[in-house]
């Protein structure tokens, strides 16, 4: 099994990089391959709703000159799907919300294409407004007819500068236990009946 993160904050190894990969600690040790994608520092376009896709039927966005396709095709071979975003004046970051908008387009062209993947949140926050992200990031998962695990409080940790949030413990906790409760329904969903 394998679980793919896309990390939409444009610091690739900050707070939102350190809170996937306590997540992955989780899910590396029930055996599950973890790969992170990088967008945050990406020039990827928004949705043109050009309904290409709906035309095309191809999993594919008609516009090829960034990585969404890369992304989707990751997606779709992908059990589980991580999307994690620091929080930028109560929301994702437009990589971030370029990602969701495309990736969910393509989605619904194509039914089925995300159908019972197990998909994850992950927010920083320096103080509030993650809620709204975290809202935000499951929106996606619930259109895309997904399945999220939950975790013992929202899945989000506190800090500013990198590093800040090794210091946020119940920040890491929620992350050890979302990893967890992953782990434990990708195994159910994706055992041989």
């Amino acid at each position: 099994m394998k679980v793919v993160a896309f990390n939409g904050s444009p610091r690739a190894e900050g707070n939102t990089h350190i809170l996937i990969n306590i997540v992955f600690e989780e899910l590396m040790k029930e055996g599950i391959e973890c790969e992170m994608v990088h967008i945050g520092r990406r020039l990827i376009r928004g949705c043109a709703a050009c309904y290409k896709c709906f035309e095309k039927k191809d999993g594919h966005c008609i516009f090829k000159d960034d990585i969404i396709n890369e992304c989707i095709d990751k997606m779709r071979d992908a059990q589980g799907i991580i999307l994690g975003s620091p929080t930028y004046f109560s929301n994702v970051t437009t990589e971030m919300k370029a990602l969701i908008d495309r990736a969910g387009m393509v989605g619904r062209a194509n039914p089925g294409l995300y159908r019972r993947k197990v998909g994850a949140s992950v927010v920083a926050v320096r103080r509030s407004g993650s809620n709204h992200v975290f809202s935000s990031l499951n929106y996606f998962f619930l259109i895309a007819e997904m399945i999220i695990p939950g975790s013992n409080y929202w899945n989000s940790g506190v800090g500013r500068n990198i590093g800040d949030v090794e210091q946020d413990e119940e920040g890491i906790q929620v992350m050890r236990t979302l990893g967890q409760n992953m782990a434990w329904l990708m195994e159910r969903v994706y055992s041989e009946p």
